[in-house]
Protein backbone atom coordinates (compact mmCIF):
# COMPACT_ATOMS: atom_id res chain seq x y z
CA UNK A 1 0.00 0.00 0.00
CA UNK A 2 1.52 3.36 -0.72
CA UNK A 3 1.92 5.53 2.16
CA UNK A 4 -0.15 8.68 2.64
CA UNK A 5 1.28 11.99 1.01
CA UNK A 6 1.15 14.52 4.11
CA UNK A 7 2.81 17.26 2.03
CA UNK A 8 -0.02 16.83 -0.27
CA UNK A 9 -2.88 16.07 1.83
CA UNK A 10 -2.51 19.50 4.10
CA UNK A 11 -1.77 21.87 0.85
CA UNK A 12 -4.93 20.35 -0.62
CA UNK A 13 -6.61 21.09 2.68
CA UNK A 14 -5.76 24.61 2.94
CA UNK A 15 -6.37 25.34 -0.56
CA UNK A 16 -10.13 23.67 -0.16
CA UNK A 17 -10.04 25.91 2.75
CA UNK A 18 -8.88 29.30 1.41
CA UNK A 19 -11.87 29.12 -1.08
CA UNK A 20 -14.29 28.28 1.37
CA UNK A 21 -13.07 31.02 4.35
CA UNK A 22 -12.87 33.41 1.20
CA UNK A 23 -16.02 32.82 -0.38
CA UNK A 24 -17.74 31.91 3.27
CA UNK A 25 -15.99 33.21 6.28
CA UNK A 26 -15.26 30.56 8.84
CA UNK A 27 -18.63 30.97 10.02
CA UNK A 28 -20.16 30.52 6.92
CA UNK A 29 -18.46 26.90 5.96
CA UNK A 30 -18.15 23.73 7.57
CA UNK A 31 -15.19 21.07 8.25
CA UNK A 32 -17.48 18.57 6.12
CA UNK A 33 -17.51 20.75 3.20
CA UNK A 34 -14.08 22.17 3.26
CA UNK A 35 -12.96 18.27 3.47
CA UNK A 36 -15.12 17.48 0.46
CA UNK A 37 -13.69 20.13 -1.91
CA UNK A 38 -10.25 19.09 -1.16
CA UNK A 39 -11.80 15.31 -1.59
CA UNK A 40 -10.21 14.11 1.73
CA UNK A 41 -11.94 12.70 5.03
CA UNK A 42 -12.65 15.12 7.37
CA UNK A 43 -11.17 13.00 10.04
CA UNK A 44 -7.48 13.89 8.71
CA UNK A 45 -7.97 17.25 8.98
CA UNK A 46 -8.74 17.22 12.40
CA UNK A 47 -5.41 15.06 12.72
CA UNK A 48 -3.46 17.78 10.62
CA UNK A 49 -5.67 21.33 11.80
CA UNK A 50 -7.29 20.33 15.23
CA UNK A 51 -10.36 22.27 14.25
CA UNK A 52 -12.10 25.17 12.03
CA UNK A 53 -10.80 27.54 14.07
CA UNK A 54 -7.21 26.79 14.00
CA UNK A 55 -7.44 25.52 10.44
CA UNK A 56 -8.98 29.80 9.15
CA UNK A 57 -5.95 30.63 11.40
CA UNK A 58 -3.45 28.85 9.21
CA UNK A 59 -4.70 29.98 6.26
CA UNK A 60 -4.62 33.75 7.13
CA UNK A 61 -1.26 33.28 8.75
CA UNK A 62 0.30 31.74 5.31
CA UNK A 63 -1.42 34.74 3.18
CA UNK A 64 -0.10 37.32 5.41
CA UNK A 65 3.03 36.05 5.42
CA UNK A 66 3.32 35.60 1.45
CA UNK A 67 2.19 39.33 1.62
CA UNK A 68 4.76 40.29 3.45
CA UNK A 69 7.56 38.16 1.51
CA UNK A 70 6.26 39.71 -1.24
CA UNK A 71 6.96 43.45 -0.14
CA UNK A 72 10.49 42.79 1.57
CA UNK A 73 11.39 41.32 -2.13
CA UNK A 74 9.36 43.62 -4.12
CA UNK A 75 8.54 46.96 -2.43
CA UNK A 76 11.19 50.15 -2.92
CA UNK A 77 12.28 51.94 0.03
CA UNK A 78 10.36 54.58 1.61
CA UNK A 79 12.28 57.68 -0.79
CA UNK A 80 9.49 56.14 -3.29
CA UNK A 81 6.59 56.39 -0.50
CA UNK A 82 4.07 55.87 -3.57
CA UNK A 83 5.53 52.97 -5.77
CA UNK A 84 5.30 51.58 -1.98
CA UNK A 85 2.22 51.83 -1.96
CA UNK A 86 1.87 50.33 -5.55
CA UNK A 87 3.05 47.38 -4.67
CA UNK A 88 0.56 47.01 -2.27
CA UNK A 89 -1.91 47.55 -4.77
CA UNK A 90 -0.56 45.08 -7.03
CA UNK A 91 -0.41 42.68 -4.47
CA UNK A 92 -4.20 42.53 -3.49
CA UNK A 93 -5.02 43.20 -6.79
CA UNK A 94 -3.65 39.56 -7.81
CA UNK A 95 -4.68 37.96 -4.52
CA UNK A 96 -8.08 39.73 -3.66
CA UNK A 97 -8.39 36.79 -1.55
CA UNK A 98 -6.30 38.12 1.31
CA UNK A 99 -8.63 41.36 2.01
CA UNK A 100 -11.57 39.00 2.22
CA UNK A 101 -10.05 36.95 5.16
CA UNK A 102 -9.41 40.26 6.80
CA UNK A 103 -12.98 41.15 6.30
CA UNK A 104 -14.38 37.97 7.56
CA UNK A 105 -11.63 37.80 10.78
CA UNK A 106 -12.98 41.69 11.68
CA UNK A 107 -16.70 40.28 11.33
CA UNK A 108 -16.36 36.85 13.35
CA UNK A 109 -16.68 37.28 17.22
CA UNK A 110 -13.34 35.35 18.21
CA UNK A 111 -9.86 37.23 19.07
CA UNK A 112 -7.97 38.90 15.96
CA UNK A 113 -5.77 35.62 14.60
CA UNK A 114 -1.47 35.56 15.89
CA UNK A 115 -2.48 39.11 17.15
CA UNK A 116 0.59 39.84 19.17
CA UNK A 117 2.85 38.62 16.40
CA UNK A 118 0.76 40.73 13.87
CA UNK A 119 1.06 43.74 15.80
CA UNK A 120 4.92 43.50 16.43
CA UNK A 121 5.14 43.50 12.77
CA UNK A 122 3.54 46.27 12.22
CA UNK A 123 4.71 48.06 14.58
CA UNK A 124 8.49 47.36 13.19
CA UNK A 125 6.59 49.13 10.36
CA UNK A 126 5.21 52.37 12.43
CA UNK A 127 8.70 52.18 13.58
CA UNK A 128 10.59 52.79 10.02
CA UNK A 129 8.05 55.25 8.88
CA UNK A 130 8.69 57.07 11.63
CA UNK A 131 12.61 56.76 11.21
CA UNK A 132 11.59 58.32 7.50
CA UNK A 133 9.45 61.00 8.97
CA UNK A 134 12.68 62.20 11.49
CA UNK A 135 15.17 61.39 8.12
CA UNK A 136 12.78 64.28 6.47
CA UNK A 137 11.88 61.51 3.87
CA UNK A 138 8.11 61.61 4.92
CA UNK A 139 5.83 64.32 6.34
CA UNK A 140 6.37 64.67 9.75
CA UNK A 141 2.53 65.95 10.09
CA UNK A 142 0.73 62.46 10.47
CA UNK A 143 1.20 60.22 13.31
CA UNK A 144 3.20 57.56 11.64
CA UNK A 145 1.27 54.42 13.08
CA UNK A 146 -1.60 56.81 10.99
CA UNK A 147 0.11 57.02 7.84
CA UNK A 148 0.90 53.26 7.56
CA UNK A 149 -2.63 52.44 7.89
CA UNK A 150 -4.06 55.03 5.67
CA UNK A 151 -1.55 53.63 3.06
CA UNK A 152 -2.37 50.05 3.40
CA UNK A 153 -6.43 51.51 2.86
CA UNK A 154 -5.63 53.29 0.10
CA UNK A 155 -4.12 50.76 -1.57
CA UNK A 156 -6.29 48.02 -0.88
CA UNK A 157 -10.08 49.02 -0.23
CA UNK A 158 -10.41 48.77 -3.96
CA UNK A 159 -10.30 45.03 -3.10
CA UNK A 160 -12.47 45.45 -0.48
CA UNK A 161 -15.60 47.00 -1.75
CA UNK A 162 -14.88 46.53 -5.65
CA UNK A 163 -19.28 47.01 -5.65
CA UNK A 164 -18.13 50.48 -4.37
CA UNK A 165 -15.49 51.10 -6.22
CA UNK A 166 -17.43 50.79 -9.76
CA UNK A 167 -20.92 52.59 -8.31
CA UNK A 168 -18.12 55.10 -7.81
CA UNK A 169 -15.62 55.07 -10.71
CA UNK A 170 -18.20 53.77 -13.39
CA UNK A 171 -15.67 51.15 -14.15
CA UNK A 172 -14.97 47.42 -13.50
CA UNK A 173 -11.57 47.05 -11.62
CA UNK A 174 -10.89 44.09 -13.89
CA UNK A 175 -10.80 46.01 -17.22
CA UNK A 176 -7.20 46.20 -17.41
CA UNK A 177 -6.77 50.43 -18.53
CA UNK A 178 -9.48 50.64 -15.64
CA UNK A 179 -6.85 49.03 -13.22
CA UNK A 180 -3.78 50.90 -14.27
CA UNK A 181 -5.51 53.99 -13.84
CA UNK A 182 -6.65 53.09 -9.80
CA UNK A 183 -2.92 52.22 -9.22
CA UNK A 184 -1.68 55.62 -10.69
CA UNK A 185 -4.13 57.45 -8.33
CA UNK A 186 -2.98 55.46 -5.63
CA UNK A 187 0.36 56.00 -6.09
CA UNK A 188 -0.33 59.53 -6.76
CA UNK A 189 -2.33 60.12 -3.79
CA UNK A 190 0.50 58.43 -1.33
CA UNK A 191 3.09 60.60 -2.76
CA UNK A 192 0.97 63.59 -2.09
CA UNK A 193 -0.17 62.62 1.32
CA UNK A 194 3.31 61.56 2.79
CA UNK A 195 5.90 64.38 1.28
CA UNK A 196 3.56 66.99 -0.23
CA UNK A 197 4.97 69.49 2.67
CA UNK A 198 8.60 68.23 1.96
CA UNK A 199 8.41 68.48 -1.36
CA UNK A 200 6.72 72.25 -1.31
CA UNK A 201 9.39 72.92 1.53
CA UNK A 202 12.32 72.25 -1.42
CA UNK A 203 10.64 74.00 -3.95
CA UNK A 204 10.41 76.94 -2.11
CA UNK A 205 13.94 76.29 -1.07
CA UNK A 206 15.24 75.39 -4.79
CA UNK A 207 13.51 79.06 -5.81
CA UNK A 208 15.17 81.29 -3.18
CA UNK A 209 18.65 79.63 -4.31
CA UNK A 210 17.76 80.77 -8.40
CA UNK A 211 16.39 83.91 -7.24
CA UNK A 212 13.12 82.71 -9.01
Amino acid sequence: MMAWDTQETRRRLQQAARAEFTAHGPDGTTVARIAALAGINKERLYNYFGDKRRLFETVLIEELEELAISLGANAPGLESIGEYAGCIFDYHAEHPQLVRLLLWEGLSEGPAVNEAARTAHYQRTVAMFADAQRDGILNDDLDPAKLVFLLIGLAAWWFAVPQLARMVTGSDGHISAERSQRRACVVSAAQHLATRHREESASRSSGKISGT
